[in-house]
């Protein structure tokens, strides 16, 4: 009975964070698209000018749409998955352009993370906690992916929401988090400005150092180095991979966010687990 009861939250889970990915396709494209209205304002109002006129732009309006050809989309076309794949089967109902596949990705791996966090840690404290991780981080990563870009108005608030629910020790004991936030950020801090002094050239974006710094407030100093480990090894291996099979330059950027968002859902529910494997190895 127990077994049946905790199945059936997970699949709520789930379902919920189907949900919650079809909101972060919206996050993904508007939030960029927001920023940037914000520093042409910006630049404007300091040039004496008068901000361009345009439609207002918000995560809640106007109402989604294709970019394309402006057709509204309805609450049949908007079903998490089901719609992309049965009503609309991958293309714009309104102009026939194929709609990419990203859009039914990111649903699938929220509402899969989502899934996979209620079955770890059941109806408590940690699974509120690790269903804001997870939304964030998927966020971020995409949002970096197209933009190289880490919006202050999610890596900021997730920092302070991992001390928060650190208070009562949810992932790590308090001193634990706020070290490894300190320590998240000079890390990747230290090596930018080696790299600066060594190369003249900036390796990495302030972004990548309030991301990992958000990341050692949720999880502690001490699953620091495996996300720094794994995201820089799994950064290395896509970067070499798209050098030689894709010919992409070397001067080409390639964003580590991503990579550290990857890392950092392995970190939460496997890292102790690798730490203490590690650890064992070397001993």
């Amino acid at each position: 009975m127990l077994v049946e009861s905790l199945l059936g939250f997970v699949v709520l889970v789930g379902i919920l964070g189907l949900c919650f990915g079809s909101f972060l396709n919206v996050v993904i494209h508007r939030l960029p698209l927001i920023m940037e209205r914000e520093w042409q304002a910006q630049c404007a109002e300091l040039n004496g000018q008068a901000a361009a006129d345009a439609e207002p732009l918000t995560l809640a309006r106007p109402r989604s749409r294709c970019p394309r050809c402006g057709h509204p989309i309805t609450i049949l076309e908007n079903i998490p998955l089901i719609s992309y794949l049965f009503v609309l089967k991958g293309k714009c109902s309104g102009c026939g352009e194929p709609i990419s596949p990203r859009y039914p990705l990111v649903e699938l791996l929220t509402g899969l993370f989502s899934a996979y966090a209620a079955w770890r840690f059941g109806p408590t404290l940690q699974l509120a906690g690790a269903l804001l991780l997870i939304w964030a981080l998927i966020a971020l990563a995409a949002i970096d992916f197209d933009t190289q870009l880490l919006p202050d108005a999610i890596t900021l608030p997730l920092l302070w929401a991992g001390l928060a629910f650190n208070l009562n020790a949810a992932f790590a004991p308090l001193p634990v988090a706020v070290i490894g936030a300190m320590a998240g950020y000079l890390a990747l801090w230290s090596v930018f400005w080696l790299f600066k002094l060594a190369t003249g050239k900036e390796g990495m974006g302030y972004g990548d150092f309030k991301l990992l710094a958000a990341l050692g407030a949720w999880l502690g100093w001490t699953m620091l180095p495996v996300i720094i480990l794994l995201s820089s090894l799994v950064g290395a291996a896509v970067g070499i991979t798209l050098i030689v099979a894709a010919r992409r330059g070397r001067n080409v950027p390639i964003p580590f966010g991503p990579y550290l968002a990857a890392a950092g859902l392995i970190a939460l529910f496997w890292g102790k687990d690798l730490t203490e494997r590690y650890l064992g190895l070397i001993a």
